[in-house]
């Protein structure tokens, strides 16, 4: 079954498409379809902007979608970025942006940092709507490390680890992160509809 992925992000769609290599799911990104769709995400929570991309890509092909909503939450920050963690430093931001930001905000604190990833993941064919969630919990760190991955991964150490997420390989990291967790669970669920 062909499944189109809800995303620009080149690196979730890596992720993604790793998750899903060895089942009968072939996932396509936009940029993929060379779509440059750019979908607002409006809702308040991460379970929300993963249904409003899910369902806007789905009226436009009528074809199945997963998409989900992700991101950081920091205690010390009171969940902050959270739904906000994409465009955190403000619109048109990068990722180096965010993290300097995050670790700007911290310094006030003590260590550690705890902190936690979640992904909202969501497929919508029309009529079955399916919804997983995943989290990976951890640290925040002074310094950005590693070059593997992205957005926060360079600055975020999960729990049992000494590398972040960034200096994991994209084997190691599909194995613990939050995005691996919520898709795992959501490929499981569409196995049997």
């Amino acid at each position: 079954m062909k499944i189109i992925f809800a995303t620009q992000n080149k690196g979730k769609a890596k992720e993604v498409k790793a998750i899903f290599a060895n089942s009968p799911f072939k996932i396509i990104s936009l940029y993929g379809l060379g779509n440059e769709i750019e979908i607002e995400e409006t809702g308040s929570t991460f379970q929300e902007n993963s249904f409003i991309k899910a369902k806007a890509i789905f009226d436009i092909y009528k074809e199945p979608v997963i998409a989900d909503d992700s991101g950081l939450e920091i205690e010390q920050l009171d969940g902050r970025p959270g739904v906000y963690s994409a465009r955190y430093a403000g619109e048109n931001c990068t990722f180096d942006d965010n993290n300097l930001k995050v670790i700007e905000e911290l310094k006030k604190f003590p260590e550690p940092h705890r902190a936690k990833f979640i992904s909202y993941a969501v497929f919508y064919d029309g009529k079955n709507r399916i919804e997983t969630i995943g989290e990976l919990h951890g640290q925040i760190i002074k310094e950005p490390r590693g070059t593997n991955g992205f957005g926060y991964d360079p600055i975020f150490i999960p729990d049992g680890f000494d590398s972040t997420l960034a200096e994991l390989s994209l084997e190691e990291k599909n194995k613990i992160s939050h995005r691996a967790k919520s898709f795992q669970k959501l490929k499981e669920a569409l196995a049997r509809i």
